[in-house]
């Protein structure tokens, strides 16, 4: 909502404004609820403004989280410490954790602060005299002196605020920046990635930290209990994690979760998932605070409208991955080059439906070959692979790709609800078939990969073998020992780093999930002008 100025009629943050000066990117990032992880020098400082921030320890000449709001300009925030001098005015004290090596400078940003605390007092009534920057790492008090200046460009750094969350599109990253190297934003605004072409530097986003948590044994119970997940078992200890280091839970089958661990786990934003005994994704939770409210109404008419350039490359890069796996199982065959020219055609597929027809070839010819990937002992012990088959799979191999599907659907839905994007609003699958579209759509290009490599190393390396599976006369179901052997090798393959084909650096294939789910919402919210997937070589 804007007034008749053109400016954002709700109160602005003064900590928003400080992003504003660092990088309007950053500002808009924020405003869409984006958090950045939590960085070394973010808990420093969340430390060293506790006692500022504590009202309760303030004193008859000094005050402490003191609120300011200024409703003319749209701003508010809160004064960290304000000492009454003799003279009954004001002194503003900021606080600002900087690294020890660094030079205790006061930056851009905390005069603005100053300055912005010092307006909103004034139109109280309340004279401020004097202005200071404590470096809390220096134990070292800094004075500032502000002229009209710098409250001309204070309130220039609010309007800039207001006209930035008021835009429908998102600002333009920084190209070439030094100051992204440590922006704690970086590994949701990937900067350099946005041109979908090799990186020059990496900066270096960390995977998410911590683990995904698999919840596989039938009947144990999983709890909160002194900080950590405790899985028990008819009375017996299965596990007990920390729950700092746990992104996201898996639930396989009959496992039961405490309320009060499923509350936890809401108010930290760890999204659930839960599978069937078979491997099928049934439902997922996570918590009612998302991210990029207003592009993902953005994908919503993109998704009604249709966007064949996303369907294009999403169908693209799966036949390139299938072309990839076929020549490294079987060698450069005639059905290889097919799928190459495949993957060709499909990137300049005329219609959906034309898109759909070159998929279900390249499908065809992929799978016709799937027994050649199998070491012979191996086939010779499931027999011969009776085609791609879904639903109803009553063979080994089939069944295992399900049930690996599966895991690969729950790992891009929390890439996918990681950056705020509806799972449903797809480009190439139908959302009028009430399943995750959007997450089906980014599946395609991990599924030869990711998916398909794990059931083939499970079965070649003997992790996972049909006699171990549950015969029930005419169908072959996965036992716990095959399952939990099959989740093993899905989260080591996850986690192996690659090459990334487009950027050049190395990654592991969980947080390329993420990457690519936000390069889809670059796509959506005009960062960047088109999506490219992984293809590997």
């Amino acid at each position: 909502m804007t007034d008749v100025n053109g400016r954002s009629s709700e109160s602005v943050p003064i900590s928003l404004v400080a992003h504003t000066l660092f990088c309007e990117r950053r500002t808009w990032l924020e405003t869409m609820g984006e958090r950045a992880p939590h960085s070394y020098a973010m808990k420093v400082g969340d430390s060293d403004h506790r006692r500022t921030h504590d009202a309760s320890t303030g004193r008859s000449n000094r005050i402490r989280a003191r609120d300011i709001v200024d409703h003319e300009l749209g701003f508010h925030g809160k004064i960290d410490t304000a000492d009454v001098l003799p003279s009954g005015g004001l002194k503003l004290t900021e606080y600002k954790a900087t690294p020890v090596r660094a030079q205790p400078r006061v930056s851009e940003a905390a005069r603005v602060q100053l300055a912005l605390q010092t307006i909103a007092l004034e139109k109280e009534g309340i004279h401020v005299e004097e202005h200071s920057v404590y470096f809390t790492t220096h134990h070292r008090h800094v004075p500032v002196v502000l002229d009209e200046s710098d409250r001309a460009f204070a309130i220039e750094a609010v309007a800039r605020t207001h006209a930035i969350i008021s835009s429908n599109q998102a600002p333009a990253p920084l190209v070439d920046d030094s100051r992204c190297e440590y922006c704690s934003h970086a590994s949701i605004c990937l900067p350099d990635e946005r041109a979908e072409s090799a990186v020059s530097r990496q900066i270096r986003a960390a995977d998410p930290a911590g683990q995904v948590l698999h919840l596989s044994t039938y009947g144990a119970r999983a709890s909160l209990r002194s900080g950590r997940i405790v899985v028990r078992y008819q009375g017996e200890e299965l596990a007990s994690v920390p729950i700092e280091q746990v992104n996201g839970v898996v639930i396989h089958g009959n496992v039961d979760l405490s309320a009060g661990l499923q509350r936890e786990l809401l108010w930290r934003d760890v999204p659930l998932v839960w599978c069937s005994s078979s491997g099928r994704v049934v439902g997922w939770s996570r918590s009612a605070y998302s991210p990029n409210g207003s592009t993902r109404v953005e994908q919503h008419v993109a998704s009604a409208e249709g966007r064949l350039g996303l369907a294009r490359e999403f169908v693209s890069a799966k036949i390139a991955n299938q072309a990839t796996m076929l020549r490294r199982y079987v060698g450069r065959t005639q059905d290889a080059q097919k799928l190459r020219e495949l993957q060709k055609e499909a990137s300049t597929a005329p219609t959906l439906g034309y898109l759909f027809g070159i998929e279900g070839t390249a499908a065809g010819l992929y799978f016709g070959n799937f027994d050649h990937f199998l070491k012979d002992r191996v086939r010779d012990q499931v027999g011969a692979f009776p085609g791609r088959n879904g639903k109803g799979a009553s063979d080994p191999i089939n069944i295992c790709l399900n049930y690996a599907y599966a895991l690969l659907q729950a790992e891009v839905l929390r890439g996918v609800v990681a950056c705020g994007l509806d799972p449903h609003a797809g480009f190439l699958h139908s959302s009028k078939r009430n399943k995750p579209a959007l997450v089906l759509d980014l599946m395609e290009e991990f599924r030869a990969p990711v998916a398909d490599s794990v059931v083939i190393g499970a079965f070649n390396n003997g992790e996972v073998a049909p006699s171990r599976f549950l015969n029930t006369g005419t169908n072959f179901r996965l036992d716990d020992k095959s399952r939990k052997a099959l989740i093993t090798a899905f989260e080591r393959r996850v986690e192996t780093e690659f090459t990334h084909p487009i950027f050049g650096y190395r990654v592991s294939w969980r947080r390329a999930m993420e990457v690519q789910a936000r390069m889809v919402l670059g796509y959506l919210d005009g960062s960047q002008h088109r999506y490219v997937g992984v293809k590997v070589r």
